[in-house]
């Protein structure tokens, strides 16, 4: 394993999250010792879950304002499955949670699909993704108005959605990659083979 180590960090910016300027020391490849000043931003780790009812082959998908979307000149308000940061919870809890809080769903039951980071190269975040199934909704979900929360749901035909991510109707990556492993799961089902792991 290659040497790596902090050598300096001081925080540029602490409010929603902290965003931090380290320098850092790494060996290259070649064995030299070389040192990078980055920026990196933290704000905990994050769960997400795409809402899935397999009798009815539907989706539940919330939209509501990005403002880095808008920054890039695009519509901000995303379509996206359920997430939220952990505060504290463990990763199936939150994700149970912020289905409740977003969508007004009860999971009934959930899986990991997998861990993984968004953007390693500036966020600390981790996220865990999961498939949960529901076969009501309970109440009106839309977030919570006390943290700004104004969260629109859709239920949608899964066929509908999965078509969203070529359309560009469905630009996120978590919503993306969640969709993407339902369908490799149904291939890997109706060509006898493996599921993806």
């Amino acid at each position: 394993m290659r040497a790596t180590k902090i050598l300096s960090s001081e925080v540029v910016a602490k409010a929603w999250g902290t965003l931090t300027e380290y320098t850092f020391q790494y060996s290259k490849l070649s064995g030299e010792l070389t040192e990078i000043t980055r920026e990196v931003y933290d704000r905990g780790h994050a769960a997400a879950v795409l809402l899935h009812d397999p009798e009815r082959d539907t989706v539940i998908l919330v939209r509501q304002f990005r403002p880095p979307a808008m920054i890039n000149g695009g519509d901000p308000f995303l379509l996206e499955v359920c997430a939220g940061v952990l505060d504290g919870d463990d990763a199936a809890t939150c994700a149970r949670k912020e289905a409740l809080e977003e969508a007004g769903v009860v999971v009934k039951d959930i899986r990991l699909i997998t861990t993984a980071y968004g953007l390693p190269a500036a966020v600390t975040e981790v996220l865990s993704l999961f498939i949960g199934t529901y076969d009501s909704k309970t109440q009106q979900g839309g977030g919570l108005p006390d943290e700004g929360e104004d969260i629109e749901v859709l239920e949608l035909p899964f066929q509908v959605a999965f078509q969203m991510i070529s359309s560009g109707e469905i630009v996120d990556m978590k919503s993306i990659v969640l969709l993407q492993h339902l369908m490799l799961e149904r291939f890997a089902t109706s060509n006898n083979l493996s599921p993806p792991a």
